[in-house]
């Protein structure tokens, strides 16, 4: 009887999370690319099998109604695109400083191609790693460790950039111009490498950089801290200066501090934290207004006893209510993790609606993309029937600017199967999302979310695809134009335009 009277809410928590689904939530995945543990599955790939691979990603997601793909495409001072400041990725190429031949530029297409399956591309950095490993002689000429050797901090089996110097902050200012100026990404995103995770017995030598740029009274924590934060600032400045509209956001380790360091902590023992040990204050970052979205990486299970998913969620949930806040859950540990709680086909579909009943979580990110493809069919249809069903749209940023979106004016519709091919007229200069909907018979307003598609910043005249799942007829769908900022035209019932 106590085994079904704790099952009971269980069941019922699931069974209401279609039902409550929210209009707006992200729905993210990371492709990672160091050591190739996504993609390219290898880097001596022909370019059409790197291609296939990555649509393959795509799709999948697509097909679980995804609405963003987090990419990484600078793992260790190198880049996954033709980059003034850094060489060419060995994760790419095969060898670092080697241009892809064939491929001559692989991230404008990976943004189009997540474009064309109307989801957002959020362009994955890492600033601090330099290296993977202390194996120098594999790395180009042109990688900073030979271009700005004194920027180096040797710590464990790898190079740092040394966050300390004002130099390091100002190159890297420089990338994430380059990057937000010359693509059409919609965000800018980091993970939770920042000061590298301790090494017990070593020291990270940055003492006599913290005695000449340190201030007076200022503990060498205190300074590392500043040295983050002032990065933080420098590239939310740098990206909105250039397009406001454009996303930041990053995705911290899961535990703050631990409650017994700090009362404002979580009741959690994480044996390093992202304040202590990272010196990362992601709480600042919220209460400055720096971030568009937080994503806490929550991978432990729903009551792991040092680190429990559940306290760790309400934790983030309670105290950064002023920004967009997804969690990152660990699909990666499913069948493939000591704790029994992986071994369950329910562990993630219980997070997800866990997540689901807080009011201030607005969505989760997958780690990493490979986890579901291929295996854990059961998990998928969990999340595909449970989770997933309809389409939503993304949250748009932190600083929402007001602004009015015309009707869009649709110049044809062609409608073939559960596929419309739709060209829209427009004047705007910033990404929107075109968004179809299953419309309300009496009101014509919308009802249901049931497909989405891309506009870029160029298209004045828009023809895209959009997939949509179920039948409607022509008479029971309509368009509404979403920009960048999250602001929304009026509906325009699809009967009203030509259907060639």
């Amino acid at each position: 009887m106590k085994r079904i009277l704790y099952i009971l809410p269980v069941i019922f928590c699931l069974s209401c999370a279609v039902s409550k689904a929210p209009k707006e939530e992200f729905r993210g995945v990371w492709i990672a690319t160091v050591a190739n543990i996504d993609w390219p599955k290898n880097p001596k790939d022909h370019i059409e099998k790197k291609k296939k691979d990555f649509i393959e990603i795509l799709d999948f997601y697509q097909d679980l109604n995804f609405n963003a793909a987090i990419v990484q495409i600078r793992t260790a001072g190198d880049a996954l695109y033709d980059s003034d400041f850094a060489p060419w990725s060995e994760y790419l190429t095969g060898k670092e400083g080697e241009a892809p031949e064939g491929f001559s530029n692989p991230l404008q297409w990976m943004i189009a191609e997540t474009h064309k399956r109307g989801m957002e591309f959020h362009a994955w950095l890492n600033p601090y790693r330099a290296t993977i490993d202390l194996d120098t002689t594999s790395l180009s000429e042109q990688h900073d460790f030979y271009q700005n050797p004194d920027w180096m901090v040797k710590y464990g089996k790898k190079y740092y950039y040394n966050p300390g110097l004002p130099e390091v902050r100002q190159k890297f200012s420089k990338i994430i111009e380059e990057l937000v100026t010359g693509y059409e990404v919609d965000a800018i995103h980091f993970d939770d490498y920042f000061y590298p995770y301790k090494v017990k017995g070593e020291a990270f030598k940055d003492s006599t950089t913290f005695a000449t740029y340190g201030l007076p009274g200022q503990n060498i924590e205190d300074w590392r801290r500043s040295n983050v934060d002032s990065l933080v600032k420098d590239v939310h400045y740098t990206i909105k200066k250039n397009k406001p509209w454009v996303q930041f956001g990053i995705s911290p380790f899961g535990v703050w501090k631990n409650k017994s360091t700090d009362p404002k902590g979580s009741d959690t023992q994480a044996g390093q934290t992202t304040y202590e040990d990272l010196y990362a204050d992601p709480l600042l970052w919220v209460e400055k207004g720096w971030l568009d979205y937080l994503a806490p990486q929550v991978y432990w299970s729903m009551d792991y006893p040092v680190a429990s998913h559940k306290k760790i969620t309400t934790w983030w949930a309670n105290t950064t209510p002023n920004t967009n806040l997804y969690i990152g859950n660990g699909t990666y540990k499913i069948k493939n993790n000591p704790d029994k709680a992986w071994k369950r086909n329910n562990e993630i579909p219980k997070q997800l609606a866990f997540g689901r009943h807080q009011s201030n979580i607005n969505g989760n990110i997958f780690f990493s993309a490979k986890s579901l493809i291929g295996q854990h069919e059961k998990v998928t249809q969990k999340l595909q029937e449970k989770f997933y069903k309809l389409p939503a749209q993304n949250p748009g940023p932190l600083n929402h600017i007001k602004r009015t979106v015309a009707i869009p004016a649709v110049e044809s519709v062609q409608k073939h199967g559960n596929q419309l091919k739709v060209c829209v007229s427009h004047s705007d200069s910033i990404p929107r999302f075109i968004l179809l909907y299953e419309l309300n018979s009496k009101t014509q307003e919308p009802k249901t979310l049931i497909g989405t598609a891309y506009l870029s910043e160029s298209q004045d005249l828009g023809c895209v695809q959009i997939e949509y799942k179920g039948k409607y007829s022509k008479k029971s769908m309509g368009l509404v134009i979403r920009d960048a900022y999250g602001n929304e035209s009026q509906t325009q019932p699809l009967e009203q335009n030509p259907m060639d």
